[in-house]
């Protein structure tokens, strides 16, 4: 999205959104997110203030300025957990004008972000998640000689292995994609306890053990993967050997879940949920969650155990003897 302001407040935003990327090491879509929302808001200060803002116009915004923003938002009937990112973004450039360009202006610290409905994470149940891998194991062994058939089953290999990484290990989509076959631990490890290195949100560091059962099939996709399988090559490959993307396997997780019938929510990112709300059911320690998801805050790691409460809740109601009789 073009932003549409005077050059020197278009070259400020350009130098924060390089620093976003080149030092704080944030992703490609959280720097093209924030680019969007800073670029809609300056839509309407366009309109609101008559022209093009100037570098010297972010230090005199008023409170109301802002409030009208968030105001036409609403009126637009945008997401309330879209509005409270659009407010993050410009929070994060307000902090970079008054560390780097001297533009300071309070108004904004005055604004409270929206309330946002707590959700909680959409897990898939043991059986759910048994299905999904037991579908694609079925893909792999059924497949005939032919050149396409044998595609698919290489195709069905590399599944396998890249969702039992992500239930397995609680990796996210992104992380596991970004592996190359470098950074996989080779079978002569599975006797030991075999860890992998996951480069997670901002470029933070986590150490993850992999379960025999992963290990094996990143193995057998390694030896049936027609693409080079080790070194900085890509782990996981397209038929035309570039890096998988992560498109086409929520569109294979899609197909799979229709056939399946398994509910809308059962998408690659809910392995991960799945592996939290599994561990935590069956007694694991919550911090050691924490540590394994790589998440910043235990609060985040905390909504598992209202998905924990939540199922536990309703198997209550499904079986004990006085709410079936309030039923």
């Amino acid at each position: 999205m073009t932003i549409n302001a005077q050059p020197d407040l278009v070259d400020a935003i350009e130098a924060w959104l390089a620093q976003m990327t080149h030092e704080r090491r944030s992703s490609t879509h959280s720097v093209a997110a924030y680019r969007h929302d800073v670029a809609a808001f300056l839509a309407f200060m366009n309109d609101h203030l008559g022209g093009p803002a100037r570098l010297t116009d972010m230090a005199t915004l008023a409170r109301g300025d802002l409030r009208a923003w968030l105001a036409f938002r609403k009126q637009a009937g945008l997401a309330a957990s879209s509005t409270a990112r659009a407010l993050s973004a410009l929070r994060s450039l307000f902090r970079y004008l008054a560390r780097h360009r001297d533009i300071q202006n309070p108004a904004l610290a005055t604004l409270a972000t929206p309330k946002l409905p707590r959700s909680l994470p959409k897990a898939l149940t043991g059986a759910e998640a048994e299905d999904l891998i037991d579908a694609l194991e079925d893909i792999g062994n059924g497949a005939s000689a032919d050149a396409d058939s044998e595609t698919a089953s290489w195709c069905a290999v590399r599944d396998l292995a890249l969702l039992l990484l992500l239930y397995g290990a609680g990796l996210r989509i992104g992380e596991a994609l970004a592996l190359d076959w470098r950074d996989l631990p080779r079978g002569a490890e599975r006797d030991g306890v075999a860890t992998l290195t996951v480069l997670g949100k901002g470029r933070k560091q986590r150490q993850v053990p992999l379960l025999p059962t992963v290990i094996e099939a990143i193995e057998t996709w390694r030896a049936a993967t027609p693409w080079p399988n080790e070194g900085a090559h890509p782990a996981f490959v397209g038929v035309r050997g570039g890096r998988l993307n992560a498109r086409l396997v929520q569109g294979r997780i899609a197909g799979l879940r229709i056939q399946l019938g398994l509910p809308e929510t059962a998408t690659p990112h809910a392995l991960r949920h799945s592996f939290a709300t599994h561990l935590l059911a069956n007694g694991g320690d919550i911090r050691a969650i924490q540590e394994l998801l790589g998440h910043a805050s235990l609060s985040t790691t905390q909504r598992y155990t209202d998905v924990d409460s939540a199922a536990l809740l309703a198997g209550y109601d499904r079986t004990h003897p006085r709410a079936r009789r309030r039923a």
